[in-house]
């Protein structure tokens, strides 16, 4: 089996932790070179037999007591999640939590670029976020169209998220990042990670209380 079917049959749960590695990893400073896995895997707060055996499927690497070169795994990583190449994205729905994620720095880190944000407030279309002017939502399809974009970000109220969603999809996006209270769907051939924050607050105040019985 060729490396590229194996990466592809990867467990969802397996790839998920590979991103909380990615994360940490590239917050290191430049002077950390190597990282033994029990180091790493106690400031993550998982076992440290779980991420050698993760990290063995990335090549085989992951023996006890060997400490891993951090720009290597960073490497290994960023082929793994596809982040080697830049991937541009568009953000409709400029609320607080629209603007929040406009201004969020991290996603350069890989290689994702935000080029388009848009809404319907004609009191925020104009204004710029980190030099990125906001445009009327009726000009994101043919921005889309034209720029080639293959993700769209959507944190607009729960009413228009599947609307907006559809109209991404029409023009071409292949990935929806849902940041609305409602969940979106999408057609086969797209993907779409639905971020919904109450139902985060409500399974961390079930653990909390779970440990405090």
């Amino acid at each position: 089996m060729s490396e590229d079917a194996i990466f592809k049959n990867i467990p969802q749960f397996t790839v998920l932790r590979f991103a909380r590695y990615l994360n940490f990893l590239v917050t290191l400073p430049d002077v950390v070179e190597e990282i033994s896995s029990s180091e790493m895997a106690g400031i993550i707060g998982i076992k440290p037999t779980q991420l050698r055996q993760d990290f063995f499927t990335l090549g085989g690497f992951g023996r006890q007591g060997k400490k891993y070169n951090v720009r290597f795994l960073i490497h290994r990583l960023s082929e793994v999640l596809a982040l080697q190449k830049p991937q541009d994205m568009v953000l409709a729905g400029v609320g607080h939590l629209g603007q929040a994620i406009a201004n969020y720095q991290g996603f350069e880190r890989f290689n994702l670029v935000l080029r388009g944000i848009f809404d319907v407030n004609p009191k925020l279309i104009g204004l710029k976020i980190r030099d990125i002017q906001v445009q009327d939502l009726d000009e994101l399809q043919g921005f889309i169209r034209q720029h080639k974009i293959q993700i769209g970000i959507i944190s607009t109220p729960h009413q228009s998220a599947q609307i907006v969603c559809d109209n991404m999809v029409d023009a071409g996006v292949k990935a929806i990042w849902n940041f609305s209270p409602e969940n979106v769907t999408v057609p086969e051939g797209v993907v779409v990670q639905n971020e919904n924050l109450s139902v985060g607050i409500m399974n961390l105040s079930y653990r909390l209380n779970r440990e405090l019985a």
